[in-house]
């Protein structure tokens, strides 16, 4: 029997350990999907703690038919999205070059961000302008590592749209770098 499901069964005999493990061990895919989709900081708790209640009222329904990570991953999504669709805040713009206009820019300035050797922070920032899903695909795939099929199933797209999106987001993400920074400034 796969370790995920005997760790679904023994939460739903009652074993509290059990479900602490799970948390412990999703929290951090929980926290990178709402991080990325909710920008504010006083929300973003409480939906993770909305997520985990949920995924614990919704175990026994848990058929693995994918893996565990993939099916509490989709509930995450899922309420960032309902949290997103109730504030009337778009998911996912169509990614274009007036997105490079329209998104704001962080609060260093470029020479501040590379003379303190902050790439990766600099990085980080950047990603955080995206618009929500962008965020949400770029973090699955580089950070989580999750597969286009899984991400997929996470966030209701087919596979193709997947990549497109992943492809858009990433082509976004390096023209907003290289319009604000210069490329020896980048790969120092």
């Amino acid at each position: 029997m796969d370790g995920n499901l005997r760790l679904v069964e023994r939460i739903l005999v009652g074993e509290t350990e059990a479900f602490k493990e799970l948390v412990e061990e999703h929290q951090r895919l929980v926290g990178h999907i709402v991080f990325r989709m909710i920008s504010d900081p006083g929300d973003r708790e409480d939906i993770c703690q909305e997520i985990f209640m949920k995924v614990y009222k919704s175990l026994a329904r848990f058929r693995g038919d994918s893996k565990l990570s993939t099916w509490i991953a989709t509930i995450a999504y899922n309420r960032c999205y309902d949290y997103l669709n109730a504030r009337k805040i778009s998911l996912m713009d169509d990614i274009s070059e007036d997105m490079l206009v329209n998104i704001p820019s962080s609060d260093k300035s470029p020479d501040q961000k590379t003379e303190n050797g902050d790439i990766s922070e600099l990085l980080k920032g950047e990603i955080e302008l995206l618009p929500p899903q962008a965020r949400t695909i770029i973090t699955l795939f580089h950070l989580d590592e999750c597969s286009y099929e899984e991400i997929g199933k996470i966030m209701n797209l087919p596979e193709g749209t997947v990549k497109s999106n992943l492809f858009r987001s990433r082509r976004l993400l390096k023209q907003r770098l290289l319009s604000k920074y210069d490329k020896e400034e980048l790969w120092q």
